[in-house]
């Protein structure tokens, strides 16, 4: 009894991805060098995103002082922009920006009288201002 099966050539085992060794199973396929040039950046890149997180940490724990302060900076700044906004939409209501005009000329007239005019209060404001210093800032030995 003869096979009908056609017989497979080398040539077209390469061709048709078929395995001469194995019949029936298929081959890896071959890899152009532009395909092992590839998988080599693949690798660098895959490398480089597994140790992200570590060079970020390096940097943090190089620069700690820097970012700290640039966030400080930062944060001032915010602060301030938020502070202009809360006083500029306080000034556009009506009869509510002369109201503390006139608040704020009381206390400083108030002040004046209290503390400034005669020579025994300024001495006394001396004395409070010291205390409050040394409270603040500590003792001086």
């Amino acid at each position: 009894m003869e096979s009908n099966t056609p017989e497979v050539t080398e040539t077209q085992a390469t061709t048709t991805g078929l395995s001469s060794d194995y019949p029936g199973q298929i081959t890896a396929p071959k890899s152009s060098p532009a395909d092992n040039q590839v998988q080599e950046y693949l690798n660098i890149g895959t490398n480089f995103l597994s140790k992200i997180f570590d060079y970020i940490k390096e940097f943090v724990d190089d620069n700690q002082k820097l970012l700290v302060n640039l966030l400080l900076f930062f944060l001032a700044i915010v602060a301030v922009k938020l502070t202009l906004a809360i006083i500029a939409a306080i000034n556009d209501i009506p009869l509510l920006a002369p109201m503390f005009e006139l608040v704020g000329l009381g206390y400083t007239g108030w002040f004046v009288y209290r503390y400034l005019l005669t020579k025994s209060s300024r001495q006394e404001l001396v004395q409070e201002f010291e205390s409050l210093k040394t409270q603040v800032v500590g003792k001086d030995n």
